[in-house]
């Protein structure tokens, strides 16, 4: 097996497919091994490629590889699938993997640092916990509007809420007010568990220049900057700031033939906790401009006079995401557009 130059390897929970081929894509090697034997195969192995789908444990698999020395690369699956011949096994999957690496215009998928997926779960643990509380926040509004008590929506109107319950829990039926205080302390402990998230993104933000910068540009913020660190390959990457705002999913989805271009809606292909963060930040902005009808940005003015705010929005995130490439790759600092006066849309 000394003429293996591609190993492909189909990840699961205990048990690994692993099919070797030679550089010219002919099949040399068809292997099962358990989870604990991997590494010491490919440790016994000449150095190689070897390719993964870029799914759950890839990135640890990755890293524990190339400390072998190996090339590791990472395929989205969507990539791979189209080369899986006939009915699916791991087998066919593994082949696919390979066959897939082959193509001269495949993409890959960065491994990621332990670094970088520390950010990643602490990010994605503020976005559980923030969900967590709104579903909590929803449900207690739910319950006490059966019972007259009715508040307007958002975490901020929680303490108007309890205000109105408090004033009429001695009228309530007696199940109804221990039940609804459980659901308020659970509002008031994941109201605390997540500012203790928030305060050490801050604390991470300050310790990094780079993120510091992203901090600069209107509707990033600390969070913002921590999803962009979190979830993006190196921007050099990407050739062009357009090209990061397509792999982010902010680009009109294309379906041209015949020489006839067609665009339609964006194409929310790309990452979707970046796209999101990036969203809510456009919407932000948007929605303060509106309210305070001041408009520093000409570009922003110009298409809040002619645009609804939702489109609006998509569009300030593309922009977000192409300003925040440059900022990356150049290492330059965010300067304001030159200011318009201010103007009612």
């Amino acid at each position: 097996m000394n003429n293996v130059s591609i190993i492909g390897i189909d990840i699961s929970k205990s048990s690994f497919q692993l099919h070797g081929a030679t550089s010219g894509g002919e099949p040399v090697l068809c292997k099962k091994l358990s989870r604990g034997k991997v590494l010491g195969f490919l440790d016994s192995q000449p150095p190689c490629l070897v390719v993964m789908e870029a799914c759950g444990g890839a990135h640890y698999w990755g890293r524990e590889v190339q400390r072998l020395g190996h090339e590791v690369r990472l395929i989205a699956p969507i990539y791979v699938k189209p080369f899986v011949q006939r009915q699916k096994s791991d087998a066919r999957d593994a082949a696919a993997i390979v066959e897939a690496s082959q193509r001269p215009t495949m993409r890959f998928v960065a491994v990621k640092s332990e670094e970088a997926q520390a950010r990643t779960m602490l990010y994605r643990t503020r976005a559980l916990l923030v969900q967590q509380r709104t579903q909590t926040i929803n449900a207690l509004r739910g319950h006490l509007a059966e019972f007259g008590v009715v508040a307007a929506r958002g975490a901020a109107n929680v303490e108007r809420l309890w205000v109105a319950f408090a004033e009429i829990a001695e009228t309530l039926p007696a199940p109804v007010v221990p039940s609804a205080g459980l659901l308020f302390d659970r509002i008031e402990e994941l109201n605390a568990q997540i500012a203790d998230l928030e305060k050490r993104v801050r604390a991470m933000v300050r310790e990094q220049e780079d993120l510091r910068r992203l901090t600069t540009i209107p509707g990033v913020g600390e969070i913002g900057a921590m999803a962009v660190h979190a979830f993006a390959p190196p921007m050099e990457t990407f050739r062009r700031g357009r090209d990061f705002a397509a792999w982010v999913g902010l680009t009109p989805r294309q379906v041209s033939t015949g020489g006839r271009e067609r665009l339609g809606r964006i194409t929310k292909m790309g990452q979707r906790d970046l796209r999101r963060v990036l969203y809510l930040g456009a919407m932000a902005v948007v929605g303060q401009a509106r309210r305070r009808k001041e408009f520093p940005d000409p570009w922003l003015r110009r298409m809040l006079a002619d645009k609804p705010t939702r489109v609006v929005a998509v569009a300030l995130a593309n922009k977000m995401a192409r300003t925040i490439w440059a900022l990356t790759v150049t290492g330059e600092s965010y300067r304001a557009p030159k200011a318009a006066g201010t103007s009612a849309a």
